[in-house]
């Protein structure tokens, strides 16, 4: 589980930089990598989800 938690942690980071980049300067190319990272980001959490249910039957 802490693996998957710096996980999301790396991809939050990476979305939060190219987001702002694309808001901030206009990159359209960032842009393109804060959508990626918001559908990976997304993948996580649902991995997340499942993992700490698990943990909270045992």
């Amino acid at each position: 589980m802490k693996d998957l938690l710096n996980k999301i942690r790396t991809e939050i980071e990476t979305f939060n930089t190219d987001a702002t980049a694309q808001v901030e300067s206009g990159n359209k190319a960032a842009g393109t990598r804060a959508r990626k990272a918001s559908l990976n980001l997304e993948k996580l959490l649902k991995e997340f989800r499942k993992a700490s249910v698990e943990a909270s039957k045992k």
